[in-house]
């Protein structure tokens, strides 16, 4: 059943109700996407995971990787980006040793489509 007609009608009259008017952020710009590096499909299904907290330990790995190289781009204090690239490479080094494990115990159908996936997210 499509209940999308249903749900026009309900934001019609809420609108003219004027139930929107006094929401907090209205007029700024929406937050950045965290997700908008995967691809639409998955978007929102990883939103779902971490909404859950079940976002996979490589996910939040890669993640933070990608915070601190970006950090270190605009960081010009050597003693202080010092500690993040002390912090980088450990990451790297646990993200490395998670993968290589992974790799260890996949199924040959995994393997086979490894480097599709890894280009799906852009890895």
């Amino acid at each position: 059943m499509d209940y999308g007609h249903l749900i026009e009608e309900k934001i019609k009259k809420s609108m003219e109700r004027g139930d929107f008017d006094n929401l907090p952020g209205k007029g700024k710009p929406l937050p950045k996407d965290e997700f908008a590096h995967l691809p639409p499909d998955l978007r929102n299904s990883y939103r779902i995971l971490k909404n859950a907290n079940m976002l996979p330990e490589e996910m939040i790995l890669k993640k933070r990787i990608v915070e601190l190289e970006e950090l270190l781009a605009g960081i010009k204090d050597p003693e202080l980006s010092a500690d993040f690239k002390k912090e980088l490479s450990e990451k790297k080094i646990r993200y490395d040793v998670m993968m290589e494990k992974r790799k260890g115990s996949q199924s040959g159908a995994y393997r086979q489509y490894q480097r599709k996936i890894d280009r799906r997210f852009g890895f």
